[in-house]
């Protein structure tokens, strides 16, 4: 009776439910030797892309020319070319590739997609909660919610959006280049791979300027904090095996991503966290839903009645929902965010007072009325800690 809340396309329409668009749910758990991806380290302009030597051979096996790659081999999603395994995703900058009538024309569809079914839950499962209305987040952003910002990426259909969040990065106190996310938005699941073109833009649209006064809005306003494109991600097998449409529903529990960046322009040796003015520590072992008193979801919904410009966000006491007896409950809150807002960030205030990141928007039913979380336990945090220990001395 759930479609998922999948990321938005810029192309056509898309079909009735579930798919997210060529991505889906979230990657598994029980994955403790779970690893973060390797990378690319190419560069930002005309010149030769550069692969980890280990990865030469896998890359070669798939028949991809990097070469060709800047130079649209990228658009090509033949299966045996479309790169899937955790240690095959490669993302080279291409420079100016998301240019500001890029990034305004990726739009939820035309034609909203329609309620689904998914499986019915089995386990421990609160009852439904009560829509709570989404809130624009106050401006600007920079202030207010540093940090939070918008996913852009390619997939067979067109380019697509989700959003995302700076996460702090014990190996460098104060310079995280670390983002987390959902895994749908970054992975297809067992039916493809790994997105192209991914690209971050924290703090998108600062001033929170309608998407049509965003045309006139200096590029400067839209993208206040650089562009970061990710040079390494990682979620877990499960997720690359199972994950998907409908049939991988079940695999929300674990919807959840991490990515390395890297910016597009010289930032003057300036880290992610530095430009984007913030990092948000990230609770592997918070509290039980029911022991939770408020949560906050935020994300850049993109499907009407929102327009992807602005930045939202939802406060709820979380509740328990249960997609398969046999995996982990998740959180849900009542929400009306909207398509667009999967991968970001949910809050729950800590010990300090700060916000601390607990989950990430992973699904929700349309008409829009609730969302869906995982709880992030020893699955996310082992691929946490494999990503920051891998670029500790880098």
């Amino acid at each position: 009776m759930r479609s998922i809340r999948r990321p938005v396309l810029a192309a056509a329409a898309l079909t009735a439910v579930v798919a997210l668009t060529a991505t889906g749910c979230g990657p598994s758990g029980d994955n403790a030797d779970a690893k973060p991806t390797a990378s690319s380290q190419d560069t930002t302009g005309g010149g030769a892309i550069k692969i980890p030597k280990e990865l030469q051979d896998k890359l070669k096996e798939h028949g991809v020319d990097l070469d060709k790659w800047k130079n649209g081999e990228w658009k090509n999603w033949d299966k045996d070319k479309w790169l899937r395994e955790a240690g095959e995703f490669i993302n080279p900058v291409i420079k100016n590739f998301w240019d500001p009538d890029k990034i305004n024309k990726v739009k939820p569809p035309q034609d909203p997609s329609k309620p689904s079914d998914i499986t019915e839950d089995q386990g421990k499962t609160d009852p439904e909660p009560t829509a709570v209305p989404a809130r624009a987040v106050k401006t600007p952003y920079t202030s207010t919610a540093p940090g939070v910002g918008l996913l852009l990426f390619s997939t067979p259909k067109g380019e697509s959006r989700c959003s995302a969040t700076v996460v702090k990065d014990p190996a460098h106190p104060g310079k995280s280049n670390l983002v987390w996310t959902a895994a749908h938005c970054v992975h297809a699941g067992k039916d493809g791979g790994w997105y192209r073109n991914m690209m971050f833009v924290p703090n998108f649209n600062r001033t929170g300027a309608s998407a049509a006064q965003m045309k006139t809005t200096p590029f400067e306003d839209r993208v206040p904090s650089g562009k970061w494109w990710a040079d390494d991600m990682a979620t877990t097998k499960e997720w690359i095996a199972d994950g998907g449409a409908v049939p991988g529903v079940p695999m929300a529990p674990y919807d959840f991503a991490l990515m390395h960046v890297k910016p597009e322009e010289s930032t003057g040796g300036k880290s992610l966290e530095e430009m984007a003015g913030s990092a948000y520590a990230v609770d592997f072992g918070a509290p039980a839903m029911t022991k939770i008193s408020s949560l906050t979801a935020q994300g850049y919904p993109a499907e009407p009645p929102f327009d992807g410009a602005t930045q939202q966000s939802c406060t709820d006491k979380p509740t328990r929902l249960t997609l398969d007896a046999k995996k982990p409950t998740m959180y849900r809150i009542g929400c009306t965010m909207t398509g667009g807002s999967s991968g970001g960030p949910w809050f729950i205030k800590g010990a300090d007072g700060k916000p601390v990141l607990v989950s990430n928007t992973s699904m929700g039913p349309r008409p829009a009325q609730w969302l869906a979380g995982p709880h992030l336990g020893t699955e996310a945090k082992s691929i946490f800690d494999a990503m920051s220990k891998k670029w500790a001395n880098q």
